[in-house]
């Protein structure tokens, strides 16, 4: 019988690093979609702040920190990335496990924002996306969650089938702001 091993998205391919940016991956974490129930958006996020220390993100806003936290993933719904889901909040909200779906990667360094700004339609510079802001968006031609978490830090994610494809685009253009920065 055949062994399966499990693999993270971005299996040997990171991390990488070129000029003064790196990306890695994140390890495999525990990722859930929450999504409230009409009227019950007060009732999950007392929810998660008794659980997991957190409130319901607000719109394009991420609570919580590193190995805990929760990201606004649209309309009525927020990812939870870390922690498995207190079991009160299935009372209250839609609660589905994400984990084996999306790839997370963390992009980091002090011409990060330049990388972005060559891949990204959104202004992501520090005066205008702060630590803790978050938004949907193409990077490329991905869907994208892209997160502030430090001054020169974000957390990026995609589907895991784009994995590869969201690693060449950010290695391509972290290459070309470190060769403009060379010259």
């Amino acid at each position: 019988m055949a062994e399966l091993l499990a693999k993270s998205p971005c299996d040997g391919l990171l991390p990488v690093t070129h000029g003064s940016v790196t990306l890695s991956e994140m390890d495999m974490t525990h990722l859930t979609s929450v999504a409230p129930y009409k009227g019950r958006d007060a009732d999950v996020s007392d929810t998660l702040k008794q659980a997991h220390g957190m409130a319901f993100p607000a719109p394009n806003r991420a609570t919580g920190k590193e190995g805990a936290r929760a990201v606004w993933f649209g309309r009525g719904q927020a990812m939870l990335i870390g922690p498995f889901p207190d079991a009160a909040l299935s009372a209250d909200a839609a609660v589905s496990d994400q984990s084996d779906a999306w790839a997370l990667v963390r992009l980091e360094g002090a011409d990060c924002e330049n990388v972005l700004a060559r891949l990204v339609p959104v202004d992501l510079r520090q005066s205008v996306f702060k630590r803790g802001h978050t938004v949907r968006t193409q990077l490329q031609h991905m869907t994208v969650s892209i997160t502030r978490t430090g001054d020169n830090a974000f957390l990026i994610m995609t589907f895991r089938s784009m994995a590869k494809t969201l690693v060449h685009d950010l290695e391509t253009a972290m290459q070309g702001v470190a060769a403009r920065g060379t010259g």
